[in-house]
């Protein structure tokens, strides 16, 4: 077991990937000489030479454009988006031909293709550098999307979307770079947990709480200081945002009887909706009381100075847990 940062944890995932396939290739804006602006990818290029971690222009179109083809051809390309906001530029190339590739073509051509996109807020950046765009890519048929929480989790979930053949969106939670804990670097792949099962992080008997990425942490922080206060909450790390892993969650509701779900992003159509509308339609005999989403507001993200005020915080979510529990009748007004 090794002791790593997140950010340690996926470049240890890169280097193994590109040490067990010669056809594996990383693109993306600096993250060869630099070793990317987050430091994610530092001493690939020295290691593994510039015609497989290649520095790009900077133009998300052309690097998405770029891994399609090479996906075509038999690679399997790992593209960094420098930050979240910088996405839209390569939504078409995403949504229209990675997604649609592979049925397209009756299964004749696959798109092995890894996305990271560092996500979310928490660490003082401008606009267009903390943004959470996941809704966009769960929306569309085709894709895999996930989320690590953990540097194991990041290691692990890394490597297996590098094997698959799928096209897989991979968010990382960027103020949580910084976060270490053990690794497994030998874990066989098989015996790790797949990158589309959820996972209970968390036992609690009172209130269900499901979130992901950066969110999981506060979750956790979360449980323990309702604990203080006798009431159980059980933490449920989603993992995978496409598709969702609904038995786990189903299995906690019925037994305890609420939900809260939370994430960064806004909340109107966010991914807190689906998982509300489907657990009350396939749980509606269990729940005591109707979901209870904590969410961003649905604004344009805020300047680095008001995020805190924007983003869920451990006060926001146990107000959402008295609320799934009756125990206030305050209202956060997001969908008034």
């Amino acid at each position: 077991m090794s002791k790593l940062s997140l950010t340690q944890a996926i470049n240890a995932g890169l280097r193994r990937a590109l040490e067990d396939d010669p056809k594996v290739v990383l693109l993306g804006e600096d993250i060869g000489t630099l070793g990317g602006v987050f430091r994610v990818t530092d001493g690939l290029m020295k290691d593994f030479g510039s015609h497989r971690v290649i520095d790009t222009p900077l133009a998300e179109s052309a690097i998405i454009g770029t891994a399609v083809g090479l996906a075509y051809r038999g690679f399997r390309p790992v593209c960094e988006i420098q930050f979240d906001g910088f996405i839209y530029p390569g939504f078409d190339q995403i949504v229209s031909q990675v997604a649609k590739m592979h049925v397209r073509t009756h299964g004749k051509v696959r798109m092995p293709l890894t996305i990271r996109v560092p996500f979310g807020g928490g660490i003082g950046s401008p606009e267009h550098h903390s943004e959470s765009p996941e809704a966009y890519f769960v929306h569309t048929s085709g894709l895999r999307v996930i989320s690590p929480s953990n540097p194991q989790d990041a290691y692990t979930m890394l490597r297996q979307a590098i094997s698959s053949d799928d096209p897989v969106l991979y968010f990382e939670p960027k103020r949580r770079y910084h976060t270490k804990g053990e690794v497994d670097l030998e874990m066989p792949l098989a015996s790790a947990p797949h990158m589309g099962a959820a996972r209970v992080v968390a036992a609690g008997t009172d209130v269900t709480l499901v979130t992901y990425g950066p969110l999981v942490r506060t979750a956790l922080d979360a449980a323990s200081a309702a604990a203080a206060e006798g009431i159980s909450i059980e933490v449920i790390d989603l993992r995978s945002l496409s598709p969702v892993d609904y038995p786990p969650i189903m299995e906690s509701v019925r037994r305890t009887g609420r939900l809260v779900i939370s994430h960064e992003a806004g909340q109107t159509l966010g991914l807190g909706a689906e998982i509300a509308a489907t657990i009350t339609e396939r749980c509606f005999n269990y729940l005591e009381s109707a979901p209870v989403r904590v969410t961003g507001f649905d604004i344009p993200y805020p300047p680095s100075k008001l995020e805190k005020h924007h983003l869920p915080d451990l006060d926001r979510m146990l107000d959402g847990v008295d609320r799934a529990l009756g125990r206030t009748n305050s209202h956060t007004g997001l969908d008034d």
